[in-house]
């Protein structure tokens, strides 16, 4: 990079690249032009900086790229909003190679088009560390947003995408073991893949009276939608299960159960639907509101962290 310089580098980024519908102006000006055609804009932020939310010696430069990607439109898409832009600040050494500048930022591209988007702009700098910050705006069309604050008891509280995964993935490779005996659980760390297509294909129909993108774990994120709404939530630790992670916690003497309600980094959709409704395709029901407060599994209430806490352990 420091043979580069940084108009280098932005030029580099953007080479032959082209942008979504909603980017009127990519890079190029002051500043970038993105369509509102609904009259506003959903919009979101968030920051990864290495060795707390990526280690260079796990994840290749396109997996870090495209995570960077998918946990901002995962935000976008919890609000029933389609992904349009990104604008992506990076900070990387003077000594990082342009090889894993490519590879980063082709990782930024592949999952912006796979969620719909484009990047817009953003900013270089140099700094000791690499740290990538990603604002993302979504298009809400002409629905409102879904937000946290709607369930109401009787609904039905429904997951989609898998859980568990990425704290299972992590646990794996901070024990040193061979990523080639779990490579699908590794992944999912590596890149999670939200299921944008089971929140942006509901039926028009679909009554969602809530939603979140399962960030810091499902019982952490649940419990917002709960607080929020003002009620209690009920999971169903049989419907929560997932097998898949059996022979993993066994060869970790994990419990599965812990890393799925309490992991974070999946970016599953967890959304509460009016009482009665037919669950559309991809979704999986596991658990109820009802009148109270909190969230309970299996009418206890779960002992220990309830996920991630970004300033939890002096980080």
């Amino acid at each position: 990079m420091r043979e580069l310089g940084e108009f280098g580098l932005i030029a580099r980024m953007n080479a032959g690249r082209g942008q979504a519908p909603n980017v009127v102006l990519g890079p190029g000006d002051d500043a970038a032009v993105i369509a509102a055609p609904a009259g506003r804009y959903v919009v979101s932020a968030d920051m990864l900086m290495q060795d707390r939310h990526f280690r260079l010696d796990w994840s290749s430069p396109h997996e870090i790229g495209a995570k960077a990607i998918a946990q901002n439109a995962a935000d976008i898409v919890a609000m029933g909003s389609a992904p349009s832009a990104f604008l992506v600040s990076l900070g990387c050494p003077a000594e990082t190679t342009v090889d894993f500048i490519d590879g980063l930022v082709d990782g930024l591209w592949a999952e912006a088009g796979r969620a719909g988007g484009s990047i817009a702009g953003g900013d270089v700098v140099s700094a000791p560390l690499l740290v990538i910050s990603v604002t993302a705006f979504g298009d809400p069309a002409d629905r409102p947003p879904v937000l946290r604050s709607g369930a109401r008891p009787g609904d039905l509280v429904a997951i989609a995408g898998r859980l568990g995964w990425s704290a299972a993935g992590l646990a794996l490779l901070s024990a040193g073991i061979d990523p080639g005996r779990f490579p699908e659980i590794v992944a999912a760390h590596r890149v999670p893949r939200p299921p944008y297509e089971s929140v942006l294909g509901l039926p028009r129909g679909a009554a969602v009276t809530a939603m979140t993108d399962v960030s810091d774990g499902l019982l952490a994120d649940i419990g917002h939608i709960a607080e929020s709404s003002g009620v209690a939530i009920d999971l169903d630790a049989d419907a929560v299960r997932d097998p898949a992670l059996d022979r993993a916690a066994k060869l970790m003497d994990a419990d599965p159960l812990t890393w799925v309600l309490t992991g974070g980094e999946d970016h599953a959709f967890a959304a509460t639907f009016a009482a009665g409704q037919h669950l559309p395709d991809g979704w999986t029901p596991i658990g109820r509101v009802e009148a109270g407060d909190g969230v309970t599994v299996n009418r206890r209430a779960w002992s220990g962290p309830v996920g991630w806490e970004s300033f939890a352990g002096g980080g």
